[in-house]
């Protein structure tokens, strides 16, 4: 028994879903949180679009890690160029700033092997403070406090990860976390 394609009133439903999924589509591109609460969605952007230039200086690092504040900042910098609207530009031509240190680097134990009493799966945690400044104002837009990110490796064998795997883990994730805070509170 064959399926027939023309069968009465189907014709016109393919074409209807597609326009209708692609309407959806469009909608919930254009709708998200109003920037003021009390209003809750609206169809304008969520973020202030004023804002259309940030600053990114080198993070401070008082920790005994060294280089690690290079790589957060680099992170930062191409999270805000893949997911944001704004633009990178250097101090003074900017009409925002990121300003932020790194306060603590921890690893932490989660499993131990049992045949040598080493750590299996470690943790390693940064800590950041960091704030975000309109230049023109000077007031601060979003501002946190030990705000925190993680990932783990396996150093031992046969995995045998380095700890910069974990680092460069913590860093992504840190990052893209930094951003996300930096466009939800407005």
């Amino acid at each position: 028994m064959s399926h027939d394609s023309s069968i009465p009133g189907l014709a016109h439903v393919r074409p209807v879903l597609f326009a209708c999924a692609v309407a959806a589509a469009t909608l919930g591109a254009l709708v998200g949180c109003a920037s003021d609460p009390t209003k809750g969605y609206a169809f304008t952007a969520a973020h202030d679009d004023t804002i259309r230039t940030v600053a990114v200086p080198v993070f401070k690092n008082p920790t005994y890690i060294e280089g690690i504040e290079v790589d957060l900042t680099d992170a930062i910098i191409k999270e805000i160029q893949r997911s944001t609207p704004w633009r990178v530009a250097p101090e003074g031509a900017a009409n925002s700033t990121l300003l932020g240190t790194i306060v603590d680097h921890r690893m932490r134990r989660l499993s131990i092997a049992r045949d040598t009493g080493l750590g299996q799966e470690m943790l390693v945690e940064l800590t950041v403070d960091f704030e975000f400044k309109d230049v023109r104002t000077g007031k601060t837009i979003v501002a946190r406090k030990n705000f925190t990110a993680s990932d783990t490796f396996v150093p031992t064998r046969p995995v045998g990860e380095r700890l910069e795997l974990g680092q460069y883990g913590a860093v992504q994730k840190l990052a893209r976390d930094i951003v996300a805070e930096l466009r939800s509170d407005w």
